[in-house]
């Protein structure tokens, strides 16, 4: 089982407490009604999905409900932090670097 760490909570939780909301720090277009047919399916649909770190949306939806963003790796299922909705995307190449020292630290 995973545990997730709820920002507003501050508390790791088990999995079964939370869905996602697919991706963070989407662009939305400003102008929805002006966009084509083909636009508006692209925006509404079609996401990447990439190997390794990712960044999305979180409900935590048995407990406080609210939304927040996680940084996951897509390999390892692993969550590499959480925090609250209308923060700033953290710099990826820290926590990058912040987990690969912790990984050589604890010799995995």
């Amino acid at each position: 089982m995973l545990l997730i760490h709820c920002p507003y909570c501050g508390e790791d939780r088990s999995e079964l407490e939370f869905r996602s909301a697919h991706d963070a720090h989407i662009a939305r277009p400003t102008n929805i009604t002006e966009l084509s047919d083909e636009e508006f399916v692209e925006f509404l649909y079609w996401r990447d999905n990439p190997k390794g770190v990712i960044f999305e949306r979180w409900r935590h939806i048995h407990g406080c409900g609210r939304f927040f963003n996680a940084a996951r790796d897509t390999v390892s299922d692993r969550f590499l932090l959480t925090y609250k909705a209308g923060e700033p995307k953290p710099d990826l190449s820290k926590i990058t670097q912040t987990n690969s020292v912790a990984a050589k630290e604890s010799g995995k």
